[in-house]
């Protein structure tokens, strides 16, 4: 099954990016080709980029602290484990402390490392962190793969707090929804979404053997759902036939 995702409001949208950016950013220090750790370091300052919102880190102490209230009203309920209960509580005060100590906007203490901030704005000139351009990089780029990852992870270290408090929320919001099997009928799906209930978030499983790619879109009233094909033109095209998925709203 392949699960897409549809956020329903901008905070969420940028978790979503983040997470994404966080990913590709761990899978590409772990490797050892100095043309990875290039990517690697793209993706740092993507991270920054999204990242330098004012209000983000605001927002992400705020999601913590409401979760946290939320799991506080489960105490005591029968039905809840009360051992993982607590472990969950522990794992969002962790995040919220690593998360609160730190000082300004996220990468702040980045961009205090001039060397690390040439590179940046040239990354994205086609051809612009070539080795006359950036002698320095070009000689960094050739030191071990220890060498370079170890750098990489004391940079990405001062982000840590940042994606394990995004995770952490990500993974609460994905938990609360209940799947439900769902049939689209000539490609076309649409649901009105209960009052007095804000979604953020809307998950999609389709079998990838059926080939057809779900086209997303919803606010607080309605989702709508066209599921398309890609054609031997190589252009999305409308599928019109019955083909069931699996639809998740978390709340």
């Amino acid at each position: 099954m392949i699960t897409y995702e549809y956020p329903f409001n901008e905070r969420i949208r940028t978790y979503l990016r983040l997470e994404s950016l966080f990913r590709r950013l761990l899978e590409l220090v772990a490797r050892d080709e100095a043309l990875d750790h290039h990517y690697a370091l793209a993706s740092l300052f993507e991270v920054m980029d999204v990242g330098a919102r004012a209000d983000l880190k605001s927002d992400v102490l705020r999601d913590l602290d409401k979760q946290k209230q939320v799991l506080n009203g489960y105490r005591g309920n029968p039905s809840i484990a009360q051992g993982v209960l607590d472990e969950v509580l522990q794992q969002i005060e962790q995040s919220y402390s690593q998360l609160n100590s730190l000082s300004g906007k996220v990468g702040h203490v980045l961009t205090e490392n001039d060397w690390l901030m040439s590179i940046r704005s040239r990354i994205g000139i086609p051809g612009g962190t070539c080795a006359f351009d950036l002698p320095a990089y070009y000689a960094w780029q050739h030191a071990s793969p220890e060498q370079r990852r170890t750098d990489l992870q004391r940079w990405v270290s001062t982000l840590t707090p940042l994606a394990d408090a995004i995770g952490l929320l990500l993974t609460l919001l994905r938990d609360s929804g209940v799947p439900q099997k769902v049939l689209a009928q000539a490609g076309q799906f649409q649901q009105a979404l209960p009052q007095g209930r804000t979604f953020q978030l809307l998950r999609l499983a389709i079998d990838p053997a059926l080939g057809l790619i779900p086209e997303i879109s919803g606010n607080r009233l309605i989702v709508s759902i066209r599921l398309m094909q890609l054609g031997e033109d190589e252009r999305l095209h409308a599928g019109n036939q019955d083909a069931s998925f699996d639809l998740t709203l978390c709340s």
